[in-house]
């Protein structure tokens, strides 16, 4: 079996060594990518190629705003294998890649749930669709824990996007905070309180602030697929774009490491309308 990784970030980059790590040919596009990507790739022990000719499987593991383009490439290429859309968008997204590839290619939807998987017990890979035990078949006895929960293309998806929705929500919330008790000066005691209080948790935890600004770039086209869904459920989107706007503000310290809560704080303040 050959397996083909497309745009290997941090989390494609580590599911795709635990395969390389058990035997399985692992293959990257490096097309268009930059020195970041190939680095990357080369670490995990990928083998660099220009198409996906061979690949039995293909890993789609991506930003949310590129994954229905991304899955249109691949089908487009006359890929017939299956195809693993683990990307963070919403069950109507999943069954519109599901389409794309109908009478040509198996697709499986996955939802991955926590870091990439480097130790055992980090990471969970929810899967769903008809070929969901294939899937599970190639992770299983790695650090990426297969859940397979049946159902079509879409479940995994929505499992995903709920647990998302808190998650990603208590950094909003968090920074909404800290910046109010910037506002009026009583920052250093709110940091005191949060931390003696809710330690374990974004509003108390050291450097939470900062490690949610170099995700935001994700996270904000992540709110607005949990915010599609929320609208497909019957359910106000108002909290998910709102978060969405707030993640956006941050968009220009993607992977910065030095990035600072008191340039992040003041980054979320909002211009007065003086017209």
């Amino acid at each position: 079996m050959s397996v083909g990784v497309l745009h290997p970030g941090a989390m494609g980059a580590a599911v795709g060594a635990l395969l390389v790590d058990r035997g399985v040919p692992v293959r990257w596009l490096s097309a268009g990518r930059g020195p970041a990507t190939r680095r990357r790739a080369e670490e995990a022990g990928f083998t660099e190629a220009g198409d996906l000719a061979g690949c039995d499987v293909v890993l789609g593991i991506c930003p949310p705003a590129s994954a229905v383009d991304v899955a249109r490439d691949v089908a487009s290429s006359g890929f017939t294998g299956l195809y693993l859309d683990a990307n963070a968008i919403s069950p109507g997204h999943a069954q519109e890649i599901e389409d794309l590839f109908r009478g040509q290619a198996s697709v499986v939807d996955g939802g991955i749930v926590g870091p990439p998987p480097r130790h055992d017990g980090s990471t969970r890979l929810y899967l769903s669709g008809p070929d969901a035990g294939r899937v599970e078949s190639l992770f299983a006895g790695t650090f990426l824990r297969p859940i397979v929960l049946g159902g079509p293309v879409g479940r995994a998806s929505a499992l995903k996007l709920a647990f998302a929705s808190y998650n990603k929500l208590t950094y909003a919330l968090a920074a909404q905070a800290h910046a109010l008790a910037a506002h009026h000066g009583v920052d250093d005691v709110f940091r005191d309180l949060a931390g003696a209080i809710r330690r374990d948790t974004p509003l108390g935890a050291p450097g939470a602030l900062e490690s949610a600004a170099q995700r935001a770039w994700r996270w904000e086209g992540e709110m607005a697929e949990i915010a599609a869904a929320c609208t497909d459920a019957g359910l106000s989107p108002a909290l998910l774009t709102a978060a969405q706007e707030l993640f956006g503000r941050w968009r220009e310290y993607r992977d910065d490491d030095g990035v600072t809560a008191g340039v992040l704080l003041a980054a979320l303040a909002v211009t007065p309308d003086v017209t």
